[in-house]
C-alpha cells in the first residue's frame, strides 16, 4: 500500500503543537546528568513489559474492588465520607494551584495567601471563633494542635494544669491527642440520657483540670443540651472548652461553637466540607480559637496588610509548625470551594438535611434495629443489634454482600462506648443521599434482618460474594 501523507488538520495540529510552550519548552530541557557508575544497575530486574491496555484494566480492577460513597451507600456512622462535589475537584487541577511549589517565592503565592485568609475567615465564621490556622493535616492532627494550644496559654500564665477531661462518648483521637500534647486524661462518665454527667463532671473539675474536651452532638447521635452549664461550669474552674468539631455537620449554619462556650475547634472538611480523604492520603484539620488564644496559633497563618492576603511567620508565642510548608492546598481548596457554592443558606440546609436523613433512618429501621437512646437524634443514630441472632459484626458483613458500606459497629472489642452496647451499629447517611437511596438501604437492611433470623449460617458466613476470602481462625 502506498504511504499517504498526513491529513491538513493532522499538519496543522502538530504545527500548532510544536509552537506551544509546552513542546517549546520540552524541547529545551537540559539533559539529566549522567547516573554515576556506583549507583547504576548491575544486573537486570526482569519486570515484565505490560502494555498500556493491561496497565488500565489493572487499576480499573483494583478501583471497582473499592466501595465509596462514589458507588453505592455509605453509612459509616462518624467517620462518614461526605460526597465530594466534581467541580472542586476542577478547582483543585487549576494551574495556578496544582503548579504552584511551596518552595517558590513568597510574592508568586499571593493566590495561595488570598484563598487561605478567605477560607480562615468563612471557618471562623462557621464556628463562632475569631482566628484559624489551615495547616493541621487531619481531624486528628488539628486536635493535638488545639491541645498544645491550652498547653501554651496555661504555660504563659505559669498555671500549672496537667488534666484534661474526656467524655466516654468521644472520638478514640481525644484521649489519644490529649496524652501526645503531654496532659493526663480523665474519663467522664455519661448519664442514663446518653450525655455527659454533668454531676460526675463538676466533681472533677479541679484546679489541675486544663480542658474539657466535647462533641456536640455527641458521637451518640444525641445534643449536649446542656452545652450552656457544661460551659459556665469549665470556665467558672478557670479551664478551656474544646470543641470535637467531627459532628460539625449536624449544626453548621444553626448554630456556632463559639456562641455555646466552646473556646478552640477543630474542623474535619471531610466530613463537614466535603473534602476527600482516608486511603492514607492528604487531609486538613484546621483549628479556630477565639481571640485570647489567638497569638498561640501554629504557624503559618494568612494575614491581610494593606489589603493584601501574605504569609504571617512573625509570631513569637505561636506552638510553632505542625508540619512541612503551608498545609495540604489541594484539599482546603476543595473546602474553600464547597463553602462559596453552599453559602450561609446552603450550609444550614445540608445540616437540616443530614438530621432529616438520620432520623427517617432511625424511624424505618427501628421495628428490627431499635435506637439505643429512644429519642430525637442528629445527623446520626446509634441502633440496637438486642434482636439479631447473630451479631452485629456479622449483621454488617452481610450488608457488604448486597453494595451497602457496613456502618460503624460498637461493642463486641470493635469500639468502645459507654454502657453495655455488646451488640450496636452508628449510623450516619449524611444530607446527599436521596430517599430513594435511604429506602434502597432499609430494604437491604430489611433482607439481612430475615437471613438472620431464617438463616443464620449465611449470615455467618458473609461476605461471601467478595473476591477477598472470609477466613475464620480457631480459638
Amino acid at each position: 500500500m502506498a504511504a499517504t501523507s498526513p491529513s491538513p488538520m493532522i499538519t496543522d495540529l502538530h504545527r500548532a503543537g510544536a509552537a506551544s510552550d509546552v513542546f517549546a519548552g520540552a524541547a529545551r530541557l537540559a539533559a539529566p546528568p549522567a547516573i554515576p557508575a556506583f549507583a547504576r544497575r548491575r544486573m537486570t530486574t526482569g519486570l515484565p513489559e505490560v502494555s498500556e491496555v493491561d496497565v488500565v484494566r489493572h487499576f480499573t480492577r483494583l478501583s471497582q474492588e473499592s466501595h465509596g460513597v462514589d458507588n453505592g451507600p455509605y453509612p459509616l456512622g462518624s467517620c462518614t465520607m461526605k460526597y465530594n462535589p466534581k467541580r472542586n475537584d476542577a478547582l483543585a487541577a487549576l494551574p495556578g494551584f496544582a503548579h504552584a511549589h511551596p518552595m517558590q517565592d513568597a510574592d508568586t503565592l499571593g493566590g495561595v495567601w488570598e484563598m487561605y485568609e478567605r477560607l480562615q475567615a468563612m471557618i471562623c465564621e462557621v464556628t463562632g471563633m475569631d482566628a484559624c490556622c489551615l495547616a493541621p493535616a487531619a481531624g486528628a492532627h488539628g486536635e493535638l494542635a488545639g491541645l498544645l494550644v491550652i498547653r501554651a496559654h496555661f504555660a504563659k500564665l505559669d498555671d500549672r494544669r496537667p488534666i484534661v477531661l474526656v467524655p466516654d462518648s468521644a472520638h478514640g483521637t481525644n484521649p489519644a491527642s490529649a496524652s501526645m500534647a503531654g496532659f493526663d486524661c480523665r474519663i467522664v462518665p455519661s448519664d442514663l440520657k446518653g450525655r455527659v454527667d454533668i454531676v460526675a463532671l463538676r466533681e472533677m473539675l479541679t484546679p489541675d483540670v486544663a480542658a474539657f474536651m466535647l462533641t456536640n452532638p455527641s458521637t451518640l447521635g444525641l445534643f449536649e443540651d446542656q452545652i450552656v452549664e457544661i460551659a459556665d461550669a469549665v470556665h467558672a474552674n478557670g479551664s478551656l472548652l474544646y470543641y470535637d468539631g467531627a459532628n460539625l455537620n449536624a449544626l453548621m449554619g444553626i448554630v456556632r461553637p463559639g456562641d455555646m462556650g466552646f473556646d478552640v475547634v477543630h474542623v474535619n472538611v471531610h466530613k463537614t466540607f466535603s473534602t476527600p480523604h482516608g486511603g492514607g492520603g492528604p487531609g486538613a484539620g484546621p483549628v479556630a480559637v477565639k481571640a485570647s488564644l489567638a497569638a498561640y496559633l501554629p504557624s503559618p497563618v494568612a494575614i491581610r496588610r494593606n489589603g493584601v492576603a501574605q504569609r504571617d511567620d512573625d509570631r513569637p508565642l505561636s506552638i510553632g509548625r505542625m508540619k512541612s510548608f503551608h498545609g495540604h492546598v489541594a484539599v482546603l481548596l476543595r473546602a474553600y470551594g464547597y463553602l462559596r457554592t453552599m453559602g450561609a443558606a446552603g450550609l444550614r440546609q445540608a445540616s437540616e438535611n443530614a438530621v432529616l436523613n438520620a432520623n427517617y433512618l432511625q424511624h424505618q429501621l427501628a421495628p428490627m434495629l431499635p435506637p439505643v437512646y429512644d429519642q430525637f437524634c442528629k445527623h446520626e443514630t446509634l441502633l440496637s443489634g438486642e434482636k439479631l441472632n447473630t451479631s452485629a459484626r456479622q449483621f454488617a458483613k452481610r450488608l457488604i454482600d448486597y453494595g451497602i458500606h457496613p456502618p460503624t459497629l460498637v461493642g463486641a472489642g470493635c469500639v468502645y462506648f459507654p454502657g453495655d452496647l455488646k451488640s450496636a451499629m452508628l449510623i450516619e447517611p449524611t444530607e446527599t443521599e436521596t430517599k430513594a437511596s435511604l429506602d434502597y438501604q432499609v430494604e437491604i437492611f430489611q433482607r439481612v434482618f430475615n437471613e438472620d433470623t431464617n438463616d443464620q449460617a449465611l449470615v455467618e458466613s458473609a461476605p461471601v460474594s467478595r473476591k477477598t476470602a472470609r477466613i475464620v481462625l480457631d480459638n
